[in-house]
């Protein structure tokens, strides 16, 4: 691989890169634990088609990243942390869950795990299965993740119109949802429930079907989900989407989702600075999940939902605030603000050194 690993764990504060591989499930991933100066790194287990080892290695790096900045900015006891795993063909995928409940036991609780692409309830009880140190998807865990995730980005969406309108009014208002999964869906249902129009797509036609039926949303072509016009963009499904390539096609005031690291690179959110188009910063926007798992694992309780959108909302205002206050990308104000209280704790927990 090409990617000069070391240098860039320094460059972006990172404790620890770990490859994975197990030969009896035929399982190769990465674990990146960037930061755990507040506590356990959280981080959810992705699984996905790299188009190679390299390609995996860098989402780690990013995703892990995004993660330590979730908890800085919602002020969480909590670290950030990721394992992505490729997929590949003649994986046992139930053994290679549970050899990574081998490997989480083994840290004893320095890195917890939860959800993510392709990992859900199933493959978490595998993992379970070896260790405390994951999200229980039955009765003894936090429960109602991507509820949480949905009521954080729609509550995100409210601060957005606010900001740019100085007004909510969702009745008047047109969202084009990208991905109808759990968390997509339940913002498409907090939309409808309010009045706002919404456009839906996904690549499973079958839930766009559903959806129409049960909440009356307007199906749309995935493939040109970017060029509608409408007032927010709500991408839910994976994340880079944004890049130079589609970043010209959008016909929308603003981009609001749940899918994490919906730029490619930074410099996709100055693009959309450029053009007039609001980017509400996806690691704030998304982060319902995180606080209900770190709270439960954390402080052994279930956060309310509601309370949880409000805490993200709360948040994304003083983002969006400064970010125009300032006349800069709200990307750039938010990671600077999350950098800014990371290296606080970091130098707080080496008792003033820098």
């Amino acid at each position: 691989m090409s990617v000069h690993i070391l240098d860039a764990m320094a460059r972006e504060g990172f404790e620890e890169v770990v490859a994975l591989h197990d030969r009896r499930s035929g399982l190769r991933g990465f674990l990146g634990v960037h930061d755990t100066v507040r506590g356990p790194a959280f981080g959810g287990i992705r699984r996905w088609t790299y188009r190679d080892e390299r390609e995996a290695l860098l989402d780690v790096l990013r995703l892990a990243r995004a993660m330590t900045r979730k908890v800085a900015l919602l002020d969480l006891p909590a670290g950030g942390g990721k394992i992505v795993l490729l997929e590949r063909e003649g994986v046992d995928w139930p053994e290679a869950y549970r050899f990574i409940g081998r490997h989480l036991e083994g840290r004893g609780g320095r890195f917890e795990a939860g959800p993510d692409v392709a990992t859900g309830a199933d493959e978490l009880r595998e993992v379970a299965r070896e260790t405390r140190f994951v999200t229980d998807p039955g009765q003894g865990g936090p429960g109602e993740l991507a509820e949480a995730t949905a009521e954080g980005v729609f509550r995100s969406m409210a601060a957005t119109l606010r900001a740019l309108d100085a007004e909510e009014d969702f009745a008047r208002r047109t969202v084009v949802v990208q991905g109808l999964g759990a968390v997509g869906l339940g913002v498409a249902r907090r939309l409808r429930a309010v009045g706002a129009r919404v456009l839906a797509a996904d690549l499973a036609p079958e839930r766009v079907e559903a959806a129409e039926r049960e909440l009356g949303v307007e199906p749309i072509e995935a493939g040109g989900a970017l060029a509608v016009e409408c007032d927010i963009f709500a991408p839910c499904a994976l994340g880079g989407l944004l890049h130079d390539l589609t970043v010209h096609r959008l016909r929308c005031r603003a981009i609001v989702g749940a899918a994490n690291n919906v730029l490619a690179r930074s410099l996709v959110g100055d693009r959309l600075h450029e053009r007039g188009i609001l980017y509400a910063p996806d690691f704030v926007v998304n982060a319902g999940a995180l606080v209900r798992g770190v709270v439960f694992r954390r402080a052994g309780r279930r956060e309310d939902v509601a309370a949880i959108g409000r805490r993200i909302e709360a948040v994304l205002d003083d983002v969006l605030a400064r970010a125009q206050a300032e006349g800069a990308p709200p990307a750039r104000v938010a990671a600077a603000l999350a950098d800014d209280r990371i290296e606080a704790w970091r130098v707080a927990a080496h008792g003033g050194a820098g």
